[in-house]
């Protein structure tokens, strides 16, 4: 759902631009709460994951394909301010490098891929767990849900914005029809490998899954001296640091093999927004891009005559400039965390005034 130039006028692309970076500076803020020692060393990894993953495309109707947004994704690993990081880590990194996704409408597509999908997806996902059981199924439940919910909810929003800035004459109504209707059928994928992930990372470190946060206890330190009866927990038990390591390997791992060599078996037919807007003539006013001249345009190495390895490796150093993006920020905000502005210092108090009687 990569928004092109053209597609949106210069005043509602300029509003979405102030939008999506009052979006991002509220994350930057709010992602030092959520950028914990668990949180912290995976949120760049989310990020090159939601990428990799993004050149998977898969068929849903005949001539058209979608892919991931990631948004629940992110979110639901990672925390929501977090989570719109990563997504705007993504969508920069593929507007510049790739091409895919208009320069002059990356606003729009923050907004609506980043922030849109995010809020909904986590907004839903923590309403189903206060309905369902508080056990780990639950979370991969709701994870299901909150995904399908929030791509076609990105497409309403995509309408919303085409209503108020859309370059071409097409029916509000045939536009919208188009949009959902085939983007539900999207959410469907966009659901199963969101919960097939969620639930894979719960299935070995349930404490990583900042959406699992309280329906999993952590690990405790606990001293029991033979013979006698296992104590009664303390106040204060001491929790036992698991490395993050073997995940974040497996993950960049699984990365790497989806966007080097998946990503060649990929569908090629068009995803849901181009097709809808070949249909119905949203595309008539398109613009071609900026950085069609970049080595890696359409995810392909310039000069790499082999389809194959030229995908696999745009796709790998894609995930390698995004990991680097994206590990890069959420430092720099973790940082921020940890070392916070000190007070501004208060005035002295004025001395008691002295004199002679």
């Amino acid at each position: 759902m990569h928004v092109p130039d053209g597609f949106i006028d210069a005043p509602v692309s300029l509003a979405t631009g102030a939008l999506a970076a009052t979006a991002v500076a509220t994350a930057l803020r709010g992602a030092r709460r959520e950028l914990d020692d668990r949180a912290a060393p995976l949120a760049g990894l989310v990020a090159a994951f939601v990428f990799a993953v993004q050149m998977l495309n898969f068929p849903v109707a005949a001539g058209t394909s979608g892919h991931l947004l990631g948004g629940a994704l992110a979110a639901i690993l990672v925390g929501p301010y977090t989570a719109v990081l990563c997504i705007s880590v993504v969508l920069l990194m593929q507007g510049v490098l790739f091409a895919d996704g208009g320069l002059t409408a990356l606003g729009v597509n923050i907004t609506d891929m980043g922030v849109v999908t995010t809020l909904v997806a986590y907004g839903t996902f923590r309403v189903l767990l206060t309905l369902l059981p508080r056990r780990r199924p639950s979370v991969t439940a709701a994870s299901f849900v909150a995904a399908l919910v929030s791509v076609p909810a990105a497409a309403c929003a995509f309408t919303l914005i085409y209503a108020l800035g859309g370059t071409t004459d097409v029916p509000l109504g045939k536009v919208f029809t188009a949009m959902v209707g085939v983007h539900v059928l999207i959410g469907v994928g966009e659901a199963v490998i969101t919960a097939l992930t969620v639930g894979a990372v719960i299935a070995v470190r349930p404490d990583l899954v900042h959406g699992a946060r309280g329906l999993v206890r952590p690990l405790e330190l606990r001293t029991v001296v033979a013979g006698q009866a296992a104590p009664t927990p303390g106040p204060t038990p001491v929790p036992v640091r698991r490395s993050t390591r073997r995940v974040w390997a497996a993950g960049l791992l699984a990365a790497l093999v989806c966007a080097g060599g998946v990503s060649y078996y990929a569908s090629t037919s068009p995803d849901g927004l181009e097709k809808v807007a070949h249909d119905k003539g949203l595309d008539r006013k398109a613009e071609e891009h900026a950085a069609k001249g970049s080595p890696l345009a359409d995810y392909q190495v310039a000069d790499v005559s082999d389809a194959r390895i030229s995908g696999g490796l745009a796709g790998v150093i894609g995930v390698g400039a995004t990991l680097a993006a994206g590990t890069g920020v959420l430092l720099v905000v973790r940082r921020r965390r940890a070392h916070p502005a000190p007070p501004a210092a208060e005035a002295p108090a004025e001395a008691p005034a002295t004199g002679s009687v």
